[in-house]
């Protein structure tokens, strides 16, 4: 029989910091995804990628980049990218540099459609999150994000996902 340490158990304090966290964790997808899908006809999901590769230099970046910013699954990665590719709004090719990657392309339409899709899911985050929060809890909010981001995914991770404040 082994011993088991007894487990830190979260005080008080730490609880109602982790139960904020879980508030914002679940209560924020759904929203944000419903309003993308009724305006846009994208989820969340999609919307990112799409993003993501708009504000990419040249439009472009390697799937596996776009996995680990995401926290998502190489083949989760890849069957989006195939359904934005079948919607003409993305591109594959290998990497030239390294052919084990591949690199996904924002076209022309694929712009055009996340900059159609940004005004209303920029107001929807604005609802449900930015405005009537003080400019301290914004701060506040990103350097928690940073903080965690970096804890969970390491800091090369994390720095693609949540750049450093101005």
């Amino acid at each position: 029989m082994t011993d088991q340490a007894e487990p830190r158990w979260l005080s008080q304090e730490e609880q109602h910091a982790w139960f904020g966290v879980t508030a914002i964790m679940w209560s924020l997808p759904g929203p944000l995804d419903a309003q993308l899908e009724r305006d846009s006809g994208l989820n969340l999901f999609e919307y990112f990628v799409l993003g993501s590769l708009s504000m990419s230099p040249g439009r472009q970046r390697r799937m596996s980049e776009i996995a680990a910013q995401s926290s998502a699954s190489p083949s989760r990665v890849s069957n989006v990218v195939a359904r934005l590719e079948g919607r003409g709004w993305v591109t594959r090719r290998p990497d030239e540099h390294d052919r084990r990657s591949t690199i996904a392309t924002l076209t022309e339409a694929g712009w055009d459609k996340v900059v159609a899709a940004a005004p209303g899911h920029i107001a929807e985050v604005r609802r449900l999150l930015i405005d009537g929060r003080t400019p301290e809890q914004l701060a506040v909010l990103r350097d928690v994000g940073v903080s965690v981001a970096r804890q969970a995914l390491g800091d090369r991770c994390a720095d693609s996902l949540l750049p450093e404040a101005p």
